[in-house]
């Protein structure tokens, strides 16, 4: 079981959404909207998939990394590693 399957429903729920926002940002192009307008939705689109990965980063933490250092040994430090990568993926986003 994964830390975000609790929320799973959510989840999928948002990133419908952010699929909704990106199929509304093709439809601006093909009408030739304002270049601005389309950056601003770019902007929301953005946003909102980045608070899908916050949560699912919280949620990793929460639950797989915190299972894993109460566990410990190697795989402790695999999964802090692990997150930290995650973390730093997202930073240099």
């Amino acid at each position: 079981m994964h830390g975000y399957t609790g929320d799973k429903q959510a989840y999928l729920a948002r990133l419908r959404r952010v699929e909704g926002q990106i199929r509304g940002l093709q439809r601006m192009v093909e009408d030739d909207a304002y270049c601005i307008d389309v950056l601003t939705q770019v902007a929301a689109a953005t946003r909102a998939l980045q608070a899908v990965a916050l949560g699912l980063l919280e949620d990793h933490i929460g639950h797989c990394v915190a299972e894993a250092v109460n566990a410990g040994g190697p795989e402790a430090d695999a999964k802090v590693k692990e997150a930290s990568a995650a973390i730093a993926r997202l930073v240099r986003s």
